[in-house]
């Protein structure tokens, strides 16, 4: 038996992070896992119901055999075979997060030896997760760009603490990955902000919208509302930056407590630090870019591997991911930062013979 890579699950900011990305790269990889003192940053440390639906859909198309895998277990070995491609469907059974369960699975779907089609149930706009929009618009065009087809079709709507939405991907996978370099972001062809709302007031997502146009100095046809069906009541607002190299959404959720102009404010914010950064890549695209950019590093055949992209600074999500790329995949993975325009330029890239 090969024996297992072990993962403290407290490294860095010690989240979900660390199982997601073990996972995805114990299936890639065919490595066997250990994951310990998972989340142990966390204030209720161990696997939630999202995590232990990201372990079980690993097992399914990994065709491992794990143990402690169960609601706030603190460690699992995770031991996979051969990926196999096929119809999947998943239910997280809470308003946990679709998006994060599918990053976790993706990534081996991509390089697998046939389509698959992947329905998943559960949250579909979560604050600190991905939101749909994010994956449809920023995320997925990229993975495309690498060489497979994926698309994603949004049935139904899942705000926390409701959940209930339900999203479907089909994936037709190209076998090897193919890196690129994301350095510039072109020319901006698209600027628009977008409200949805579900069983709350229009106006919420209104004066969301016109606050965003308002501070912006966007024109009024920039702006969109919808009212959108789902089990409870949401809301979130977004702005999309459409480049010609790349996509930025940036998301604000509605919540108790906070007024809509409030939450709109916090989405002006965090579109301007991008405008004003001016590095192609976002914060949390960075963070999710650089598992497909290792394993293309990864891959041998490919004739371009690896890439590169410029972000802003790293988080600390990022730092604890390249962290764990690092340790179960062996590549390099190059960081330098330029103090003058505050961007930081990374770099993945086979390890090389002379290391």
């Amino acid at each position: 038996m090969t024996e297992a890579i072990c993962i403290d699950g407290s490294l860095g900011e010690g989240g979900g992070q660390i199982v997601r990305s073990s996972l995805t790269l114990s299936l890639v990889t065919g490595q066997p896992v250990v994951i310990e003192n998972i989340r142990a940053g966390r204030a209720k440390p161990g696997l939630m119901r999202q995590h232990l639906t990201a372990v079980q859909a690993a097992a399914r198309i990994g065709n491992a055999e794990v143990t402690g895998a169960e609601v706030r277990s603190r460690s699992i070995r995770f031991s996979p075979q051969r990926i196999t491609p096929g119809n999947y469907h998943f239910s997280i059974g809470t308003a946990g997060s679709t998006t994060l369960v599918l990053q976790t699975i993706l990534p081996a779907l991509i390089i697998a030896d046939g389509p698959s089609t992947v329905t998943l149930e559960g949250g579909t706009h979560n604050q600190w997760a991905p939101p749909f929009d994010f994956l449809q618009h920023a995320y997925l065009p990229l993975i495309n760009r690498m060489g497979p087809r994926v698309s994603v079709e949004l049935e139904r709507y899942g705000f926390y603490p409701a959940g209930g939405g339900r999203l479907t991907v089909s994936i037709q996978p190209s076998g090897s990955l193919n890196g690129f370099d994301l350095m510039e972001r072109g020319e901006l062809k698209k600027r628009s902000a977008m409200g949805l709302v579900s069983n709350l007031p229009r106006h919420i997502a209104e004066r969301e919208t016109q606050t965003i146009l308002k501070k912006m100095n966007w024109p009024a046809d920039a702006a969109q509302v919808l009212e959108v069906t789902a089990h409870g009541p949401g809301n979130i607002v977004y702005t999309m930056l459409e480049y010609e190299q790349v996509t930025e959404v940036t998301t604000g959720f509605g919540r108790i407590g906070s007024s809509a102009e409030n939450v709109a404010s916090e989405v002006i914010r965090d579109t301007r630090n991008y405008l004003k950064n001016e590095a192609p890549v976002g914060e949390h695209l960075a963070d999710q870019l650089l598992l497909p950019l290792a394993i293309s590093a990864w891959q041998s055949g490919t004739h371009r591997r690896g890439g590169s992209f410029r972000t802003s600074p790293l988080t600390r999500h990022s730092t604890t991911h390249m962290e764990v790329i690092r340790r179960m995949m062996g590549i390099e993975i190059d960081v330098s930062r330029d103090e003058r325009t505050q961007q930081t330029t990374v770099i993945l890239r086979p390890k090389s013979s002379e290391d």
